[in-house]
């Protein structure tokens, strides 16, 4: 797992977040950590497989006939694993 060093923190910030983590009853890197995660992955962000299965929704979906069509074309050759040599 990755290290980060924040320098320069304000007094008032950092007495903040010391708050903030007795309230939530964790240390105050725990409490950065979580301050950290859900700024990078917010809750309601869309997810791409989400949001594609809305668009196939939309469209209509695939019937059983079209799926099996796609499955008949899929190429089942077995890959090779890929050589520097």
């Amino acid at each position: 797992m990755a290290s980060i060093t924040i320098r320069n923190v304000p007094d008032e910030v950092h007495r903040a977040i010391r708050v903030r983590a007795a309230m939530h009853g964790r240390s105050t890197e725990a409490e950065i950590r979580d301050i950290l995660e859900k700024a990078a992955k917010p809750e309601g962000r869309l997810k791409l497989g989400s949001l594609l299965t809305s668009i196939a929704r939309e469209a209509g979906g695939l019937t059983e006939a079209e799926a099996e069509g796609f499955n008949q074309l899929r190429d089942k050759t077995p890959v090779e694993p890929i050589s520097f040599e």
